[in-house]
This record gives C-alpha cells, sequence and structure tokens, in this order.
C-alpha cells in the first residue's frame, strides 16, 4: 500500500511539474520606458479576460511570492474598487509555480479575493514582463495613454500606498 501510495505521490509531482525552459535571453523586454502597454490582455482571477482600460495610470507587477502577498494583504483592506478607483491594474505572476500548485492552491486562493488580480501564468510571456525587473519586488509601471513613461521598484505597503493614491 505504501507503494502504490509512494507512487501517486511522485506521478501528481511530474504531472505538476513544468517542462518548460525559459531562455530569458531570447524574449524581448515588455516593460521599457516609452513601449506601449496598451496591448496588455490578461486573464484575471476568475478566467475573465482584461484588457488594460485607456485610463490606466499604474500597472503593479508582482513577480514574486513575497511582493504578491504583501500587495495582496493591502488590497483586502480596501474596497474591492480601491484599484479601479485609483485607475490602477495590479499583475500576478503565477508561472513558476507547478501547475498542479497553481489549480489546487493558488488560484482558488486567489479567487477569494474581491479585487482583480491579473494573472500571469504562462513562463514565456511572463519572462518577457519580469526581463531587467527586479522580481523579488514590487514593480510599479507609469502609464500615461498606455505607454511606459516610468518603472519603480517599491518594497513597502507604505511606498505601494504612494504609488497608487499620488
Amino acid at each position: 500500500m505504501k507503494i502504490v501510495i509512494a507512487f501517486f505521490l511522485t506521478a501528481f509531482m511530474f504531472i505538476g511539474c513544468s517542462s518548460k525552459e525559459t531562455t530569458d535571453t531570447k524574449v524581448e523586454a515588455k516593460l521599457v520606458v516609452d513601449k506601449s502597454l496598451a496591448t496588455l490582455s490578461l486573464n484575471d482571477q476568475h478566467e475573465k479576460a482584461h484588457t488594460l482600460k485607456t485610463t490606466t495610470k499604474k500597472v503593479i507587477f508582482a513577480f514574486s511570492k513575497d511582493a504578491a502577498h504583501t500587495c495582496n494583504d493591502f488590497f483586502v483592506t480596501k474596497k474591492p474598487t480601491y484599484l479601479e478607483d485609483n485607475n490602477v491594474a495590479f499583475v500576478a505572476d503565477v508561472s513558476a509555480a507547478p501547475s498542479l500548485i497553481r489549480s489546487m492552491f493558488i488560484m482558488p486562493g486567489l479567487q477569494d479575493f474581491k479585487h482583480t488580480v491579473l494573472i500571469l501564468d504562462d513562463e514565456i510571456v511572463a519572462s518577457a514582463y519580469a526581463k531587467n525587473q527586479d522580481i523579488e519586488k514590487i514593480v510599479v509601471v507609469a502609464l500615461v495613454d498606455g505607454i511606459i513613461k516610468n518603472i519603480k521598484s517599491i518594497s513597502s505597503v507604505e511606498e505601494l500606498v504612494k504609488e497608487i493614491e499620488n
């Protein structure tokens, strides 16, 4: 019986692990000052497609688990429309997690949030946005008419509030 259980656990680990290799050197960076971000189109945590609105002033990217937790822990303290009211979009990168972990734990957890979380779940797509960024920090991209005007890396909730509300 122990052998059967061990076999199934091993099989689930292999099924859940991504076999895609990403070569960061081959992807073109998407977050570059003076480039357009207007074509950004991602599904949210409820699998609803979203594109950036022309009124979007900032896009917050969380490429790491810690950065995402910092953002989400703050956003849950605000009303569900806080991001939209401030013309901000929030993007969380979950692409590094094995697909089994994503589908069983991460996505159900994200569905509990009232605020919109746009999801980067493809490693190749995510690597283009993460390229040349400090992925351990929260990345804030300022936009004017869909064009990137500034990119900042921040670490704290205080900095996050300042970036969103100013």
